[in-house]
């Protein structure tokens, strides 16, 4: 190698090195600058990051406490403290067990307060089987053929048997209880 070259070389690297420590100036620069902004990103995603995490650990705790307390249900319908338990780490899961249990007693004052639940399942349901047990007509989204065969016989047993086979042609031929309405209809009003 030449002298030449190795001095092309020595510059070139000089060079390089030359703005290397130049970009280094304008980080610094750029640091001094916005230091406080930078800390202050950083120190929100690290709040962000930290809150996720403990409010996740939080709803952890809450739902391996309520399905404790489920299972303790289970095997103990009448428990209070695990009904407690249950009511406060998931409300949802409290009213589903509250109208299970609610059905299998006839228990109307639980159905009556259930029917006005937030949760328009329960509310629904609630309602419905109130309803039934009272021998009261009712309506119903969720049984809503259910709900006409049970007021067509309620007006059967009233003697109003016109109303009630119109009650039953509500019902379309697709649905599950289509027959049990034809039968109904066929063998209690089928005079009228």
């Amino acid at each position: 190698m030449s002298i030449s070259e190795t001095m092309n070389e020595v510059k070139k690297e000089l060079s390089s090195d030359e703005q290397m420590l130049a970009s280094a100036f304008k980080v610094e620069k750029i640091y001094k600058q916005h230091k406080f902004k930078i800390f202050a990103v950083v120190g929100l995603a690290v709040a962000y990051f930290a809150g996720t995490a403990i409010m996740e650990n939080m709803a952890q705790q809450k739902r391996e406490a309520a399905n404790a307390a489920l299972l303790t249900l289970q095997s103990d319908a009448k428990n209070s403290a695990a009904l407690t338990a249950l009511k406060g780490n998931n409300p949802a899961l409290y009213e589903l067990v509250s109208y299970q249990e609610a059905i299998k007693s006839s228990d109307t004052a639980t159905l009556k307060t259930l029917s006005s639940s937030k949760n328009a399942i329960i509310a629904d349901l609630s309602a419905y089987h109130l309803a039934i047990l009272e021998n009261k007509p009712t309506e119903s989204k969720l049984n809503a053929e259910l709900a006409k065969v049970h007021n067509a016989a309620l007006l059967i047993k009233e003697g109003k048997n016109t109303e009630a086979k119109e009650e039953l042609e509500l019902i379309s031929e697709e649905s599950p209880v289509y027959n049990i309405s034809k039968m109904i209809k066929h063998y209690s009003i089928k005079g009228q």
